[in-house]
This record gives C-alpha cells, sequence and structure tokens, in this order.
C-alpha cells in the first residue's frame, strides 16, 4: 500500500511538471528604479509603467486619443458640474474584493484628501462622488472641470482595493492590491519588481503570460545588450541605438511621439539654492535659454528624434499651439542679458541630471553650449530616486528631467505651474498662469481652451521655471519571441494581448 501511495505520489509530480515547464515569464527592463506602487503618492513615469499591470483604470484612450471604457463602460454629464460613471460589473480586487461605486468613491476621495497625494492637484476641483448604486458613481464638482474623465485614463483612475489600502496604509504601495491583470509579488530595490498573473482578473482571455519581471537597468547600452542575448524581452531604447536595434533581425521596434516632454526646472522658491541670480532674475534664465540650440541638442543626444518644444502641449494634441515656439540661439543677446542683470562671469550654475548616459550626456552638452555665454555649470549626476528628493526638497539650482505626458494639457501644466500645484517644484508662482490654468479647467471649448494655454506658454517662457526643450518619443525594443506588443502615446506598456510569439 505504502508502494502505490509513493507511486501515486511520483505520477502526480510528473504529471505536473509539463505545467510548472508551461509557465511563461515576460522580462522587461526599465531605465529607472519606481518609487512607491502606489497610484495615490506615485510621481514617476516608471512607477506607472510597473502599476499599469497592476492597477486598471476608470477609462483608457487609443492610439488616436480617444477615452475608451476601462473599468468604467460609460459616463455622462448631466450638468457642467455632476458627472455619472458606470462601472464595469463582476470585477474582483487580487485580494477578492468586489470592485464596485464603493470602491470607486474610496479612491477617488483619497487621492482628494491623503496626506501628500500627488493626485490633489488633477482632481481637486472634485467636491465628493458618492454611490448611486452598486454599478453607478456620482462625481460633483465645485466648478465645471472639462478635463477631469481624461485624468481618469492616468493615476488617478487606478482603482486600488479599499480593504488592503486601509490595512496597508502609508505602506500600501509596498504590496499594492489593484483590479488589474497582473498582481504584486515582490521587489528587490535598485534590482527588479515581480508580478504573477491573477487568474480573476475580469479580462483574463487577453493576458498570455504567467509572470512578468521588471529588471532596473538604467544604462541603455547594458539594456540594449540584455534584448539582444535574449535576457530580456521587451526594453526602453535610447535612440542613438535604434539604429543597431534595426540591423537586428530578432529584434522589432514599436516608436510612438509622445505626450510629454522634457525641461530643465529652475528653483524660484524660498530656499537658499534659489538664492541666486539665476533663481531671482528671469533676464538670467533667459539669458540660459538663449545659450541653448534645442535641435543640436537633440541631433547630438537623441539623433534628432526629439522634436524641440517650448510648451507642455505635444504637437499630438488638439490643444497644442502652433505659435509657440522656441526661440532661435542667441549667445550674444544672453551675454547682453546676464550684463544687464549685473552677473559677473563665468557665473556658476550646478545642474542636476539623472544618472544615466543620456542624462550625463544631454548634461555635458548643456554645459558646453551655456559656457559660450559666460555660464560655468557643473553636472551633478545623480541616481534617479535621490534626485527626486534633492528636487523635492528645493536642495537644487536647475534640474533636467520631464514628464511622460497625459493626455489632457491640464495634467501636464497645472501641477508644475499653478502656485497650488503639488509638482510645482519650481517653486513658482504668477497670478496670470494661475488664473489662466483655472480657467482652463472650467472651459470645454477646445479653441478656447488652447487660447488659455497660449497664454500660459507666453508668460512662463517670459518668467521660465521651467525652460521646455523638447518632445520625446517613446521607443521599445522587442524581441520576436514577443507578439501584439504596441505603444500608445503616453509610453506605458499596456500587456493585455501581447503573447508569446508562435
Amino acid at each position: 500500500m505504502r508502494r502505490l501511495t509513493l507511486l501515486a505520489a511520483l505520477l502526480a509530480l510528473c504529471a505536473a511538471a509539463p505545467h510548472a515547464q508551461a509557465q511563461t515569464t515576460l522580462h522587461i527592463g526599465i531605465r529607472d528604479d519606481p518609487d512607491i506602487l502606489d497610484p495615490t503618492f506615485s510621481r514617476t513615469y516608471v512607477g506607472t509603467l510597473v502599476m499599469t499591470a497592476v492597477c486598471d483604470k476608470l477609462f483608457d484612450f487609443d492610439a488616436k486619443l480617444n477615452i475608451v471604457p476601462g473599468l468604467a463602460t460609460s459616463y455622462e454629464w448631466t450638468d457642467t458640474k455632476t458627472l455619472i460613471l458606470h462601472l464595469r460589473p463582476n470585477v474582483i480586487f487580487q485580494d477578492g474584493e468586489p470592485f464596485n461605486a464603493d470602491a470607486v468613491v474610496y479612491t477617488l476621495q483619497r487621492d482628494l484628501t491623503a496626506s501628500g497625494s500627488f493626485r490633489r492637484s488633477e482632481i481637486g476641483a472634485m467636491d465628493h462622488a458618492e454611490a448611486v448604486d452598486p454599478l453607478t458613481v456620482r462625481v460633483v464638482m465645485k466648478q465645471p472641470f472639462s478635463p477631469f474623465v481624461a485624468i481618469l485614463t492616468d493615476r488617478a483612475g487606478m482603482m486600488v482595493a479599499p480593504k488592503a489600502a486601509e490595512a496597508g496604509g502609508k505602506d500600501f504601495g509596498l504590496h499594492p492590491v489593484c483590479a488589474g491583470p497582473f498582481r504584486f509579488v515582490e521587489r528587490t530595490a535598485q534590482d527588479h519588481i515581480t508580478l504573477q498573473r491573477f487568474t480573476d482578473y475580469w479580462d483574463a482571455a487577453r493576458i498570455h503570460y504567467d509572470r512578468v519581471t521588471y529588471r532596473v537597468i538604467p544604462d541603455s547600452s547594458i539594456r540594449l545588450a540584455n534584448l539582444k542575448a535574449g535576457t530580456l524581452d521587451l526594453t526602453e531604447i535610447a535612440p542613438l541605438d535604434v539604429a543597431e536595434v534595426k540591423q537586428d533581425p530578432k529584434l522589432s521596434l514599436a516608436i510612438v511621439q509622445s505626450l510629454g516632454y522634457g525641461a530643465l526646472t529652475i528653483n524660484t522658491g524660498n530656499y537658499s539654492k534659489a538664492d541666486t541670480p539665476l533663481g531671482r532674475d528671469p533676464r538670467v534664465r533667459k539669458a540660459f535659454e538663449l545659450s541653448l540650440d534645442r535641435a543640436a541638442l537633440s541631433q547630438v543626444v537623441f539623433a534628432g528624434m526629439y522634436v524641440p518644444t517650448a510648451q507642455a502641449t505635444s504637437s499630438l494634441s488638439p490643444l497644442y499651439d502652433p505659435n509657440t515656439v522656441p526661440p532661435n540661439r542667441d549667445v550674444a543677446r544672453a551675454k547682453a542679458l546676464l550684463a544687464e542683470a549685473g552677473v559677473t562671469t563665468p557665473f556658476p550654475v550646478a545642474l542636476t541630471v539623472y544618472n544615466t548616459p543620456q542624462g550625463v550626456q544631454a548634461g555635458e552638452v548643456i554645459q558646453s553650449m551655456a559656457a559660450e555665454a559666460g555660464f560655468a555649470v557643473q553636472v551633478n549626476a545623480t541616481e534617479f530616486g535621490t534626485a527626486l528628493a534633492v528636487v523635492r526638497n528645493g536642495d537644487f539650482a536647475m534640474a533636467l528631467g520631464g514628464w511622460s505626458g497625459l493626455l489632457d494639457t491640464d495634467s501636464n501644466a497645472w501641477s508644475f505651474l499653478h502656485s497650488s500645484g503639488a509638482l510645482n517644484m519650481a517653486r513658482y508662482g504668477n497670478a496670470t498662469v494661475d488664473a489662466k490654468l483655472d480657467a482652463a479647467r472650467t472651459v470645454g471649448d477646445v479653441a478656447a481652451r488652447r487660447g488659455l494655454y497660449a497664454a500660459v506658454w507666453q508668460q512662463v517662457n517670459q518668467n521660465l521655471p521651467l525652460i521646455y526643450l523638447w518632445t520625446p518619443v517613446n521607443i521599445a525594443g522587442v524581441s520576436k519571441h514577443v507578439a501584439n506588443f504596441f505603444l500608445l502615446a503616453d509610453g506605458l506598456y499596456r500587456l493585455q494581448d501581447v503573447k508569446p510569439a508562435p
């Protein structure tokens, strides 16, 4: 009898072996270690990229930037301040808690009221949300707020499991629980994040991998080497590496223009690092801008693929203002402005950049260009998380960074430029800009909103708390072992329908 039992156990193990071998893992390379994996408190692109696999949103958008259903199937405005959301039935969170109107109300109120929320600036015009019935939510605004649904296509629309969020408290982002296709398994800082397929996902038929592993590899050349070697299946590609990927028959590219921007942020706040002519005098900031050749910078660092810009709106958007264009480089004028401001040259400027090949190279090109106008730029290459903390704490003079871009210009501008904005790291305040940004939230007409944003760019480009440099492109290298991968303009990796190639 004992032998029969042992034989049965061995047969069971043998039967299980093929299933174990059939487990499929998608290996993704990411350029930075994400910040907290909590939609309410996250502020980074890489964090959002990972959360896209964990946390479904109420809405998404398609390749033509049309808003499409997600966890919400539809919506309607019953008046200018009241939005009705209709929710998808039979959805559960990864801990088994039902997704319903109460969960949506909880998440939106959390975004609005949680201390330190980076979503508060995005949905701050919301007064409250309430459950009408289990699958219907009424959202009431303080005033008309036209971008609200578009905002729900990003982190403000990512729904969290209420019980898990309450139990996790400030540590919820260490073990996030949402309603996406993959559940969080584990994370090793600066190394990797592992997710497991959520078998009860509402759209499970579109998910074809059992596990996803995100590997943190800041160096673009090392990411490319891993992709070519087959240890990565998918990764961001630097523009200067595009030609090499095209030459490899085992790889393909996904390329799409971004909704985001790259920019220099200048500290103008009440900090010691801002108490210099750069932080206090817009003429010095204008001189710095005029020392730069945006097109040459793009050519050297980004193979000419990044488009020079002077606004936070991508040309993909109907809110883009074609009349807001960057000034040409003018070193003579830059020198004259420095002299007018009484600045002794060479004038020292500490520039914080991310410690990546592209970040350092861009910093060095800026350093070289600015030197011709009389600036002595010191490039301080800093690890991604440390750089975020430095900027947030006001311990910087100038920082090179960017924003991956969201669907509506409000999400690319209000938080960064409004005096109450949660992401206003320049500590900029201007009554005209505040008024125009607020007005653009209340207007529904596209042409009127475009005009309001044009006025914002005009004022911002005089004051220059940010010097907009380029509109990026999103570039992913994909192994030929992976099928059906595509990119949208926000650059996030949506894993629905992505599968092992036959």
